[in-house]
């Protein structure tokens, strides 16, 4: 695999409806797509960065210097027989997982292609299909929130997922187990309460939830070991965990029960095998998170989903959830049986459309290695 040129195109994706968690309101969602060429075959990847460091300390602007300064020069023009040589040309660089990982799952799609395999068969995945859920942000009323609900179960998700923070959380986890006393709900705090909160975490105890994600800080393990003593529903980390070892003294510690897994946080294809194969010796069950990726991190999200223990519904939406037109084709579809198929042709298995992506690229950059 001899990298020849990589391209870097910031985009701006409208949303089809805005999308509210405890960290602020998108309408849209700007990511940074990396186009890999090596010897006849283009790798695409998408760096899930956001403009403000809302999720991750990491930005669009952060993450488009790491890799214009500092990790494309140290690939440009090498040749590699494995990915982790690839990873070992920028290892010196501290951080910037995300920007890592824009990058490192270009490399993948580039080498499989090259193997005329698809991503999942190189990943180690072992399934055809994937259960998916949903992903709700907040509402505000219980009304719309019971609104929405419906309207996915309709579409037929595995599992609901429910954004939550200080005031806007039991009421809402209270009318929908109401009216849909059998449905999988869970609910994701992203950071926005404290070990002062363990009441309201232990009224959630009676609605059945299959686990809450992040409820303490965003770099936090030792604070959530506490909680979870003091709980029999699962903490599932996110925001916490950023590498194996994290994972490593959060299960340790027993902070959590379950661990949300997402390429980008972690920095790349490489690290989250890694973490779901400690959990798997383990016996914790992992999900694959979202990040509202248009279709070429979708790919790759369920490539990766396709791995054995990723054995709960992952936030793995149809193209039409978020996008009225995705940048890939075919586009991503739920069954409705709850289900996503993992693409089967070589690569991350979509097409480019080339103009759509070229309407909503708002900068683009080029490399060559001659």
């Amino acid at each position: 695999m001899l990298i020849e040129r990589i391209e870097l195109r910031h985009v701006k994706l409208k949303l089809v409806k805005p999308f509210e968690t405890s960290m602020g309101v998108e309408t849209h969602e700007e990511h940074i797509i990396v186009r890999v060429d090596s010897e006849g075959v283009s790798g695409w990847g998408e760096c899930v960065v956001e403009p403000l460091p809302t999720y991750s300390p990491e930005t669009v602007s952060t993450a488009w210097h790491i890799l214009r300064d500092g990790i494309i020069p140290a690939v440009l023009g090498n040749r590699y027989s494995t990915i982790s040589e690839a990873l070992d040309s920028w290892s010196w660089v501290r951080g910037h997982r995300m920007a890592k990982a824009g990058l490192e799952s270009a490399l993948w799609d580039v080498m499989a292609k090259q193997k005329n395999i698809s991503l999942s068969s190189l990943l180690g995945g072992t399934r055809r299909t994937v259960d998916v859920g949903v992903s709700i942000g907040m509402q505000p009323s219980i009304e719309s929130m019971l609104g929405e609900v419906s309207n996915f179960l309709e579409q037929g998700y595995a599992r609901i997922k429910i954004k939550i923070a200080p005031e806007r959380d039991l009421k809402f986890i209270k009318a929908i187990r109401l009216k849909f006393p059998e449905i999988t709900l869970q609910v994701d705090a992203n950071s926005a309460y404290t070990l002062g909160d363990v009441d309201i975490f232990r009224d959630m105890e009676n609605y059945n939830l299959l686990l809450i994600e992040q409820p303490l800080g965003y770099e936090d393990i030792y604070d959530h070991s506490l909680l979870q003593r003091e709980l029999k529903t699962p903490i599932c980390l996110d925001e916490s965990i950023h590498s194996v070892g994290d994972a490593n003294a959060a299960l340790a510690l027993k902070s959590c029960q379950i661990i949300n897994i997402k390429p980008g946080r972690v920095g790349g294809f490489s690290e989250s095998i890694k973490i779901h194969n400690l959990c798997a010796d383990k016996n914790i069950p992992v999900w694959h998170g979202g990040m509202l990726e248009s279709g070429i991190g979708r790919a790759g999200n369920l490539a990766l989903a396709s791995l054995p223990n990723f054995s709960l519904p992952g936030d793995i939406s149809a193209s039409k959830r978020y996008f009225t037109q995705d940048i890939v084709e075919p586009e991503f579809v739920v069954t409705s049986d709850g289900k996503m198929d993992v693409p089967d042709k070589p690569g991350i298995g979509v097409d480019i459309l080339e103009d759509q992506l070229s309407a909503v690229t708002v900068e683009s950059e080029e490399f060559r290695s001659n």
